[in-house]
């Protein structure tokens, strides 16, 4: 062997193993930043940077539906799996024993107030509308892992209000959810029997492929062959944890959801990319809604109230 073959040999040998090392190290420390954001307490998309609300359907705003809206409800407790979970009842607008339930799920960090902006919809359309806590929600009970799983626990919460709404007269339910919610949505429809209780999902930005939420935020910090280093990071994390998240991906049950979906999302959303319900669209081959927005996570709404309600009252109209 030549000297120059040589030294191109050991190039790449050094190239290799400089290349490992980045990934090890990388995701080693993506996976610590991970159990960092996740774990209960940390700032999340939804608990913090937000300005002081000036309505009910600004984030951050506290109050019950009387406060906010003027709407009668009545408070439940629902005997989840880890203790019991405070909810808002609010009865349809005119009886009906026919109107599903809809249930409002909150995302990573949020509050049952967070479903305030779809709220007088809803209640127009004649629905009642169960506004649920789940586990780690301020008040609540704390998971034993002190982590936010994105769904893959707090699936068993969400399946807690469906029954408890099919136990109490709803014919099928609704289930609208933002961002983490939608992850929630997702493992219960892959884990759970009350799943068949649904005649169709609303979701906002919803949280549906973990993998790719990771790799969007290490994209963003500028770092190369992001993707490796989210599946990576998953890894080491699955390790340590007694959840893996590399789980949380449901795209393929709500692709394979056979009721009516409507979804809406902002093509600027830099917490949870627009691709992944870019995808679900795509392979969806059931009745599916999409308001395709240029807001920011959460912010469909926000950004034209007037066409979000038009949009979502018509979808409600079909059902």
């Amino acid at each position: 062997m030549t000297k120059g073959a040589k030294l191109l040999k050991w190039a790449a040998i050094t190239a290799a193993v400089l290349l490992v090392g980045y990934v090890v190290i990388g995701s080693w420390q993506a996976a610590n930043l991970l159990d960092a954001t996740l774990r209960v307490g940390a700032p999340t998309a939804q608990s913090s940077g937000w300005p002081a609300p000036q309505s009910p359907a600004d984030i951050g705003y506290e109050g019950d539906p009387q406060q906010a809206y003027g709407y009668a409800f009545q408070d439940v407790e629902l005997s989840g799996e880890l203790g019991d979970l405070a909810a808002w009842l609010i009865p349809a607008s005119q009886e009906n024993a026919n109107a599903p339930w809809a249930i409002f799920v909150h995302g990573i960090g949020g509050r049952r107030e967070n479903g305030y902006r779809f709220l007088p919809t809803l209640h127009e359309a004649g629905l009642p509308v169960l506004m649920v806590s789940y586990r780690n929600d301020s008040d609540q009970p704390a998971d034993p892992s002190g982590l936010y799983a994105f769904g893959l626990t707090e699936w068993r919460d969400l399946e807690t209000a469906v029954q408890y709404a099919t136990e109490n007269g709803a014919p099928s339910v609704i289930v609208v959810a933002e961002s983490m919610g939608g992850g929630i949505v997702g493992q219960f429809l892959r884990q759970s029997d009350a799943a068949t209780s649904l005649s169709a999902i609303v979701l906002d930005a919803p949280a549906i492929d973990f993998h790719a939420i990771l790799t969007d935020q290490i994209e963003r910090m500028n770092l190369p062959l992001a993707p490796i280093l989210a599946r990576g990071a998953l890894w080491f994390s699955g390790l340590s944890e007694p959840v893996h998240l590399s789980e949380a991906v449901t795209t393929n049950e709500f692709a394979a959801f056979g009721e009516p979906i409507f979804l809406s999302h902002g093509f600027t959303d830099s917490v949870v990319p627009i691709g992944s319900s870019d995808a679900l669209v795509a392979r969806r081959q059931n009745v599916t809604e999409y308001l395709r927005t240029g807001s920011d996570h959460i912010q469909s709404w926000k950004s034209d109230p007037a066409r979000y309600e038009a949009a979502l009252s018509g979808f409600l109209a079909t059902l």
